[in-house]
Protein backbone atom coordinates (compact mmCIF):
# COMPACT_ATOMS: atom_id res chain seq x y z
CA UNK A 1 0.00 0.00 0.00
CA UNK A 2 1.42 3.28 -1.30
CA UNK A 3 1.75 6.39 0.84
CA UNK A 4 -0.77 8.85 1.33
CA UNK A 5 0.79 11.34 -0.74
CA UNK A 6 4.58 12.90 -0.79
CA UNK A 7 6.52 15.56 0.84
CA UNK A 8 7.55 18.47 -0.96
CA UNK A 9 10.96 19.31 0.00
CA UNK A 10 11.52 23.54 -1.09
CA UNK A 11 15.21 24.12 -1.32
CA UNK A 12 14.86 27.56 -2.64
CA UNK A 13 18.80 27.25 -2.86
CA UNK A 14 20.12 23.94 -3.79
CA UNK A 15 18.64 24.41 -7.89
CA UNK A 16 20.75 27.92 -8.08
CA UNK A 17 23.84 26.58 -6.49
CA UNK A 18 23.97 23.67 -8.53
CA UNK A 19 23.56 26.01 -11.74
CA UNK A 20 26.60 28.09 -10.25
CA UNK A 21 28.77 25.42 -10.01
CA UNK A 22 27.66 23.90 -13.87
CA UNK A 23 28.70 27.18 -15.11
CA UNK A 24 31.41 27.65 -12.95
CA UNK A 25 32.91 23.77 -13.78
CA UNK A 26 31.82 24.15 -17.68
CA UNK A 27 33.55 27.81 -17.66
CA UNK A 28 36.76 25.96 -16.43
CA UNK A 29 37.04 23.14 -18.47
CA UNK A 30 35.58 23.80 -21.51
CA UNK A 31 37.49 26.33 -23.55
CA UNK A 32 40.73 24.23 -22.36
CA UNK A 33 39.34 21.03 -23.54
CA UNK A 34 38.37 22.45 -26.86
CA UNK A 35 42.07 24.09 -27.09
CA UNK A 36 43.92 20.90 -26.42
CA UNK A 37 41.34 18.79 -28.73
CA UNK A 38 40.40 21.38 -31.24
CA UNK A 39 42.99 23.71 -31.64
CA UNK A 40 42.00 25.10 -34.62
CA UNK A 41 38.25 25.45 -34.14
CA UNK A 42 38.62 29.25 -34.25
CA UNK A 43 35.37 31.36 -34.50
CA UNK A 44 35.35 34.17 -37.46
CA UNK A 45 34.46 36.83 -34.64
CA UNK A 46 37.36 39.05 -34.20
CA UNK A 47 38.45 39.25 -30.43
CA UNK A 48 37.24 42.74 -30.08
CA UNK A 49 33.71 41.67 -31.44
CA UNK A 50 33.67 38.32 -29.28
CA UNK A 51 34.64 40.33 -25.84
CA UNK A 52 31.77 43.52 -26.58
CA UNK A 53 29.27 40.45 -26.52
CA UNK A 54 30.07 38.57 -23.72
CA UNK A 55 30.70 41.55 -21.65
CA UNK A 56 27.13 43.12 -22.80
CA UNK A 57 25.87 39.64 -22.24
CA UNK A 58 27.62 39.66 -18.56
CA UNK A 59 26.59 42.93 -17.28
CA UNK A 60 23.14 42.52 -18.79
CA UNK A 61 22.16 39.42 -17.31
CA UNK A 62 23.20 40.46 -13.98
CA UNK A 63 21.26 43.61 -13.86
CA UNK A 64 18.46 41.26 -15.56
CA UNK A 65 18.38 39.15 -12.83
CA UNK A 66 18.33 42.14 -9.95
CA UNK A 67 15.79 43.67 -11.36
CA UNK A 68 13.37 40.91 -12.57
CA UNK A 69 13.93 38.81 -8.97
CA UNK A 70 13.46 42.34 -7.25
CA UNK A 71 10.08 42.81 -8.47
CA UNK A 72 9.24 39.40 -8.54
CA UNK A 73 9.44 39.20 -4.65
CA UNK A 74 8.04 42.58 -4.39
CA UNK A 75 4.76 41.31 -5.74
CA UNK A 76 5.10 37.93 -4.03
CA UNK A 77 5.39 40.33 -0.64
CA UNK A 78 2.07 42.43 -2.53
CA UNK A 79 -0.01 39.10 -2.57
CA UNK A 80 1.04 37.50 0.60
CA UNK A 81 -1.36 40.32 2.04
CA UNK A 82 -3.56 40.33 -0.43
CA UNK A 83 -4.25 36.51 -0.51
CA UNK A 84 -2.55 34.38 2.05
CA UNK A 85 1.16 34.24 3.14
CA UNK A 86 0.76 30.42 2.88
CA UNK A 87 -0.32 30.31 -0.24
CA UNK A 88 1.83 32.96 -2.46
CA UNK A 89 4.54 30.90 -0.62
CA UNK A 90 3.76 27.97 -3.13
CA UNK A 91 5.08 30.61 -5.78
CA UNK A 92 7.84 31.67 -4.66
CA UNK A 93 9.40 28.47 -3.78
CA UNK A 94 8.19 27.09 -7.75
CA UNK A 95 11.09 25.01 -9.12
CA UNK A 96 10.60 27.19 -12.08
CA UNK A 97 11.87 30.52 -9.95
CA UNK A 98 14.81 28.48 -8.70
CA UNK A 99 15.90 27.28 -12.15
CA UNK A 100 15.45 30.93 -13.91
CA UNK A 101 17.16 32.96 -10.58
CA UNK A 102 20.21 29.44 -11.88
CA UNK A 103 20.09 29.86 -15.31
CA UNK A 104 20.21 33.45 -15.16
CA UNK A 105 23.31 33.50 -12.92
CA UNK A 106 24.84 30.53 -14.68
CA UNK A 107 25.01 32.75 -17.93
CA UNK A 108 26.43 35.30 -15.86
CA UNK A 109 29.36 33.74 -14.72
CA UNK A 110 29.73 31.53 -17.50
CA UNK A 111 30.26 34.37 -19.97
CA UNK A 112 33.15 36.14 -18.12
CA UNK A 113 34.75 33.22 -17.71
CA UNK A 114 34.68 32.70 -21.59
CA UNK A 115 36.47 36.57 -21.48
CA UNK A 116 39.24 35.39 -20.29
CA UNK A 117 39.65 32.90 -23.44
CA UNK A 118 39.31 35.53 -25.85
CA UNK A 119 42.22 36.93 -27.40
CA UNK A 120 44.44 34.89 -24.73
CA UNK A 121 47.91 35.71 -24.68
CA UNK A 122 47.31 38.33 -27.36
CA UNK A 123 46.48 35.18 -29.59
CA UNK A 124 43.33 37.40 -31.05
CA UNK A 125 41.59 34.00 -31.07
CA UNK A 126 38.10 33.86 -30.40
CA UNK A 127 37.49 29.45 -29.12
CA UNK A 128 34.28 28.79 -30.88
CA UNK A 129 32.18 26.27 -29.06
CA UNK A 130 32.66 28.09 -26.18
CA UNK A 131 31.79 31.31 -27.19
CA UNK A 132 28.62 29.95 -29.26
CA UNK A 133 28.12 28.12 -25.52
CA UNK A 134 27.35 31.52 -24.29
CA UNK A 135 24.34 32.01 -26.66
CA UNK A 136 23.08 29.01 -25.59
CA UNK A 137 22.53 29.90 -22.35
CA UNK A 138 21.11 33.37 -23.22
CA UNK A 139 18.26 31.39 -25.41
CA UNK A 140 18.22 29.44 -22.51
CA UNK A 141 18.05 32.40 -19.76
CA UNK A 142 15.10 34.09 -22.23
CA UNK A 143 13.21 30.59 -22.40
CA UNK A 144 13.33 30.54 -18.83
CA UNK A 145 12.43 34.59 -18.45
CA UNK A 146 9.24 33.73 -20.22
CA UNK A 147 8.52 30.71 -18.04
CA UNK A 148 8.93 32.51 -14.88
CA UNK A 149 6.30 35.77 -15.81
CA UNK A 150 4.07 32.92 -16.78
CA UNK A 151 4.73 32.13 -13.00
CA UNK A 152 4.50 35.00 -11.33
CA UNK A 153 1.08 35.70 -13.63
CA UNK A 154 -0.52 32.94 -11.25
CA UNK A 155 -0.25 35.62 -8.14
CA UNK A 156 -3.28 37.29 -10.56
CA UNK A 157 -6.32 36.82 -7.73
CA UNK A 158 -8.31 34.19 -10.74
CA UNK A 159 -5.45 32.08 -11.12
CA UNK A 160 -4.78 31.74 -7.99
CA UNK A 161 -7.75 29.82 -6.93
CA UNK A 162 -8.03 28.33 -9.84
CA UNK A 163 -4.35 26.82 -8.65
CA UNK A 164 -4.86 26.39 -5.46
CA UNK A 165 -8.73 24.38 -6.45
CA UNK A 166 -6.06 21.55 -8.78
CA UNK A 167 -4.22 21.47 -5.73
CA UNK A 168 -7.20 19.84 -4.26
CA UNK A 169 -8.47 18.22 -6.96
CA UNK A 170 -5.26 16.88 -7.13
CA UNK A 171 -5.17 15.45 -3.43
CA UNK A 172 -8.71 14.04 -3.29
CA UNK A 173 -8.15 11.95 -6.41
CA UNK A 174 -5.34 10.49 -4.43
CA UNK A 175 -6.55 10.12 -1.44
CA UNK A 176 -9.70 9.11 -2.27
CA UNK A 177 -8.68 7.47 -5.17
CA UNK A 178 -9.39 3.09 -4.75
CA UNK A 179 -12.66 3.58 -2.36
CA UNK A 180 -14.68 1.79 -4.61
CA UNK A 181 -13.35 -2.04 -3.48
CA UNK A 182 -12.65 -1.04 -0.16
CA UNK A 183 -14.12 -2.85 2.56
CA UNK A 184 -16.74 -1.35 5.16
CA UNK A 185 -15.18 0.27 8.41
CA UNK A 186 -14.39 -2.49 11.30
CA UNK A 187 -16.60 -2.54 13.92
CA UNK A 188 -15.23 0.14 16.73
CA UNK A 189 -15.57 -2.52 18.95
CA UNK A 190 -12.83 -4.19 17.09
CA UNK A 191 -9.99 -2.32 17.70
CA UNK A 192 -10.81 -0.11 20.50
CA UNK A 193 -11.86 -3.20 22.89
CA UNK A 194 -7.62 -3.99 22.55
CA UNK A 195 -5.67 -2.79 25.15
CA UNK A 196 -3.75 0.08 24.35
CA UNK A 197 0.09 -1.43 24.91
CA UNK A 198 1.97 1.73 23.74
CA UNK A 199 1.39 5.48 23.24
CA UNK A 200 4.26 8.08 20.84
CA UNK A 201 4.52 10.85 22.34
CA UNK A 202 6.12 13.50 20.17
CA UNK A 203 9.16 15.72 21.31
CA UNK A 204 10.56 18.57 19.63
CA UNK A 205 9.57 21.94 18.12
CA UNK A 206 6.06 22.22 16.89
CA UNK A 207 5.81 20.67 13.28
CA UNK A 208 3.32 19.53 11.05
CA UNK A 209 1.92 16.21 9.89
CA UNK A 210 2.50 16.50 6.09
CA UNK A 211 1.67 12.29 5.33
CA UNK A 212 0.90 9.02 6.94
CA UNK A 213 3.32 6.53 5.69
CA UNK A 214 1.06 3.53 5.45
CA UNK A 215 2.68 0.76 4.11
CA UNK A 216 5.42 1.24 6.89
CA UNK A 217 2.78 1.43 9.76
CA UNK A 218 0.71 -1.65 8.51
CA UNK A 219 3.53 -3.34 8.07
CA UNK A 220 4.86 -2.37 11.90
CA UNK A 221 1.58 -2.92 13.11
CA UNK A 222 1.88 -6.86 11.13
CA UNK A 223 4.70 -7.67 12.77
CA UNK A 224 4.13 -6.51 16.37
CA UNK A 225 0.51 -8.53 15.44
CA UNK A 226 -1.41 -5.34 17.13
CA UNK A 227 -3.43 -2.32 15.45
CA UNK A 228 -1.70 1.32 15.42
CA UNK A 229 -4.40 3.84 16.08
CA UNK A 230 -3.63 7.39 14.80
CA UNK A 231 -4.11 10.29 17.57
CA UNK A 232 -2.91 13.58 15.39
CA UNK A 233 -4.59 13.77 11.46
CA UNK A 234 -2.74 15.11 8.59
CA UNK A 235 -2.13 19.09 8.76
CA UNK A 236 -1.80 18.64 12.78
CA UNK A 237 0.88 20.54 14.20
CA UNK A 238 2.75 18.27 16.35
CA UNK A 239 3.51 20.21 19.67
CA UNK A 240 5.93 19.30 22.94
CA UNK A 241 4.72 15.91 24.48
CA UNK A 242 1.76 15.71 22.11
CA UNK A 243 0.56 11.85 21.63
CA UNK A 244 0.95 10.88 17.82
CA UNK A 245 -0.19 7.25 18.15
CA UNK A 246 -1.26 4.36 20.13
CA UNK A 247 -0.47 0.78 19.45
CA UNK A 248 -2.85 -1.97 20.56
CA UNK A 249 -3.06 -5.17 21.18
CA UNK A 250 0.86 -6.08 21.19
CA UNK A 251 2.66 -7.86 23.97
CA UNK A 252 5.93 -6.10 23.18
CA UNK A 253 6.84 -2.27 22.37
CA UNK A 254 7.46 -1.19 18.83
CA UNK A 255 10.45 0.84 18.54
CA UNK A 256 9.80 4.21 18.31
CA UNK A 257 11.98 5.99 15.97
CA UNK A 258 10.25 3.34 13.70
CA UNK A 259 6.88 4.28 13.88
CA UNK A 260 8.15 8.45 13.79
CA UNK A 261 9.20 7.29 10.83
CA UNK A 262 5.59 6.46 9.32
CA UNK A 263 4.81 10.18 10.05
CA UNK A 264 6.23 12.77 7.14
CA UNK A 265 7.10 15.83 9.43
CA UNK A 266 7.61 19.00 7.80
CA UNK A 267 7.79 23.22 8.73
CA UNK A 268 4.30 23.63 6.70
CA UNK A 269 0.67 21.57 5.59
CA UNK A 270 1.29 20.61 1.71
CA UNK A 271 -1.74 20.04 -0.26
CA UNK A 272 -1.20 16.55 -1.68
CA UNK A 273 -1.81 14.69 1.61
CA UNK A 274 -4.76 17.13 2.65
CA UNK A 275 -7.85 18.49 0.96
CA UNK A 276 -8.63 20.22 3.92
CA UNK A 277 -5.72 22.64 2.74
CA UNK A 278 -6.78 23.65 -0.10
CA UNK A 279 -10.40 24.27 0.68
CA UNK A 280 -8.61 26.39 3.95
CA UNK A 281 -6.72 28.64 1.54
CA UNK A 282 -9.37 29.42 -0.77
CA UNK A 283 -11.41 30.26 2.12
CA UNK A 284 -8.81 32.22 3.24
CA UNK A 285 -8.73 34.14 0.13
CA UNK A 286 -12.70 34.59 -0.17
CA UNK A 287 -12.90 35.82 3.51
CA UNK A 288 -9.86 38.20 2.96
CA UNK A 289 -12.14 39.81 -0.04
CA UNK A 290 -15.15 39.91 2.11
CA UNK A 291 -12.84 42.71 4.76
CA UNK A 292 -13.85 45.99 4.80
CA UNK A 293 -10.37 47.20 3.85
CA UNK A 294 -10.67 45.17 0.51
CA UNK A 295 -14.55 44.83 -0.04
CA UNK A 296 -14.34 42.56 -2.97
CA UNK A 297 -17.24 40.37 -3.06
CA UNK A 298 -16.87 39.23 -6.72
CA UNK A 299 -13.84 37.32 -5.63
CA UNK A 300 -15.34 35.86 -2.60
CA UNK A 301 -18.24 34.21 -5.53
CA UNK A 302 -15.08 33.07 -7.57
CA UNK A 303 -13.85 31.86 -4.55
CA UNK A 304 -16.49 29.86 -4.18
CA UNK A 305 -17.03 28.31 -7.18
CA UNK A 306 -13.73 26.83 -6.87
CA UNK A 307 -15.36 25.63 -3.44
CA UNK A 308 -18.53 24.10 -5.21
CA UNK A 309 -16.37 21.57 -7.25
CA UNK A 310 -14.10 20.38 -4.29
CA UNK A 311 -17.31 19.89 -2.60
CA UNK A 312 -18.94 18.15 -5.28
CA UNK A 313 -15.84 15.99 -6.13
CA UNK A 314 -15.81 14.90 -2.29
CA UNK A 315 -19.65 14.19 -1.82
CA UNK A 316 -19.44 12.07 -4.45
CA UNK A 317 -16.18 10.42 -3.02
CA UNK A 318 -16.31 7.55 0.17
CA UNK A 319 -14.94 9.42 2.74
CA UNK A 320 -14.52 6.65 5.22
CA UNK A 321 -10.87 5.68 3.98
CA UNK A 322 -9.66 5.85 7.79
CA UNK A 323 -8.84 1.94 8.21
CA UNK A 324 -6.16 0.28 6.47
CA UNK A 325 -5.51 -4.27 6.27
CA UNK A 326 -2.51 -6.58 5.87
CA UNK A 327 -2.85 -8.48 2.86
CA UNK A 328 -4.81 -11.19 4.81
CA UNK A 329 -7.46 -8.51 5.56
CA UNK A 330 -6.26 -8.10 9.10
CA UNK A 331 -7.18 -4.35 10.59
CA UNK A 332 -3.46 -2.65 11.50
CA UNK A 333 -3.75 0.86 11.19
CA UNK A 334 -6.75 3.17 11.92
CA UNK A 335 -6.26 7.05 11.18
CA UNK A 336 -8.58 9.86 11.12
CA UNK A 337 -9.92 11.41 8.35
CA UNK A 338 -12.97 14.58 7.74
CA UNK A 339 -16.14 13.93 7.56
CA UNK A 340 -18.57 15.30 4.79
CA UNK A 341 -20.16 17.80 7.53
CA UNK A 342 -16.14 18.66 8.43
CA UNK A 343 -15.54 19.50 4.70
CA UNK A 344 -18.74 21.50 4.44
CA UNK A 345 -18.17 23.54 7.62
CA UNK A 346 -15.02 24.51 6.36
CA UNK A 347 -16.22 25.30 2.74
CA UNK A 348 -19.17 27.65 3.68
CA UNK A 349 -18.78 28.65 7.84
CA UNK A 350 -16.61 31.26 7.39
CA UNK A 351 -17.93 33.01 3.78
CA UNK A 352 -21.38 32.78 5.36
CA UNK A 353 -20.19 35.14 9.08
CA UNK A 354 -18.28 37.24 6.79
CA UNK A 355 -20.22 37.78 3.26
CA UNK A 356 -24.03 37.63 5.10
CA UNK A 357 -24.17 41.34 4.41
CA UNK A 358 -23.64 40.79 0.66
CA UNK A 359 -26.46 39.93 -2.09
CA UNK A 360 -24.22 38.62 -4.40
CA UNK A 361 -22.51 36.26 -1.83
CA UNK A 362 -25.71 35.31 -0.65
CA UNK A 363 -27.16 34.31 -3.68
CA UNK A 364 -23.85 32.30 -5.16
CA UNK A 365 -24.23 29.96 -1.26
CA UNK A 366 -27.49 29.30 -2.06
CA UNK A 367 -26.80 28.23 -5.68
CA UNK A 368 -23.89 26.02 -4.42
CA UNK A 369 -25.92 24.45 -1.62
CA UNK A 370 -28.99 23.79 -4.22
CA UNK A 371 -26.76 22.53 -7.05
CA UNK A 372 -25.19 20.18 -4.22
CA UNK A 373 -28.40 18.94 -3.62
CA UNK A 374 -29.37 18.01 -7.25
CA UNK A 375 -25.90 16.01 -7.96
CA UNK A 376 -25.11 14.60 -4.74
CA UNK A 377 -26.33 10.82 -3.39
CA UNK A 378 -28.74 11.20 -0.38
CA UNK A 379 -26.90 10.47 1.75
CA UNK A 380 -25.12 14.16 1.96
CA UNK A 381 -28.94 15.94 1.78
CA UNK A 382 -29.30 16.04 5.25
CA UNK A 383 -25.95 18.26 6.12
CA UNK A 384 -26.99 19.72 2.77
CA UNK A 385 -30.17 20.63 3.92
CA UNK A 386 -29.10 22.28 7.66
CA UNK A 387 -26.41 24.70 5.65
CA UNK A 388 -29.59 25.31 3.59
CA UNK A 389 -31.18 26.69 6.97
CA UNK A 390 -28.20 28.42 8.07
CA UNK A 391 -27.71 30.30 5.06
CA UNK A 392 -31.09 31.52 4.98
CA UNK A 393 -31.28 32.27 8.89
CA UNK A 394 -27.90 34.40 7.68
CA UNK A 395 -30.05 36.35 5.62
CA UNK A 396 -33.05 36.86 7.90
CA UNK A 397 -30.50 38.51 10.03
CA UNK A 398 -28.59 40.52 7.74
CA UNK A 399 -31.00 42.11 5.69
CA UNK A 400 -34.01 44.15 7.68
CA UNK A 401 -35.68 45.31 3.81
CA UNK A 402 -37.81 42.49 2.85
CA UNK A 403 -37.50 43.33 -1.03
CA UNK A 404 -33.69 43.25 0.03
CA UNK A 405 -34.22 39.79 2.08
CA UNK A 406 -35.90 38.53 -0.98
CA UNK A 407 -33.23 39.41 -3.67
CA UNK A 408 -30.47 37.67 -1.11
CA UNK A 409 -32.84 34.29 -0.98
CA UNK A 410 -32.41 33.75 -4.68
CA UNK A 411 -29.74 31.04 -5.96
CA UNK A 412 -27.68 32.64 -8.62
CA UNK A 413 -24.53 30.92 -9.74
CA UNK A 414 -22.82 34.62 -10.58
CA UNK A 415 -24.02 36.16 -7.49
CA UNK A 416 -25.53 39.16 -9.33
CA UNK A 417 -26.28 37.63 -12.63
CA UNK A 418 -29.20 34.85 -14.09
CA UNK A 419 -31.26 33.69 -11.29
CA UNK A 420 -31.83 30.04 -11.18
Amino acid sequence: MRRLGSTRVNRIWAIPLLYVVGALGLGFTLPRVEAQVFPESVSGLSASAAMAIASAIASGMISLTGIVFSLAFVMVQFSATAYSPRLVLWVARDRVVSHALGMFTATFLYALLVLSWVDRHSSGRTPLVSGWMVVVLLVASMMLFIALIDRIALLQVNRMLVFTGDQGREAIAELYAAVATAKPPEPVSAYEALPVAQTLVYRGRPRVIQALEVSRLVELARAAGGVIELVASVGDTTLERTPLLRVRGTTAPVDEAQLLAGLALGEERTFEQDPKYALRLVVDIAIKALSPAINDPTTAVQALDQIEDLLVRLGCAELDVGQYRDASGALRLVANFPTWEDFLRLGLDEIRYCGGSSVQVMRRMKALIKNLLEVLPASRHAALRTWEARVQGTIERSFTDALEKQDASIADRQGLGIAD
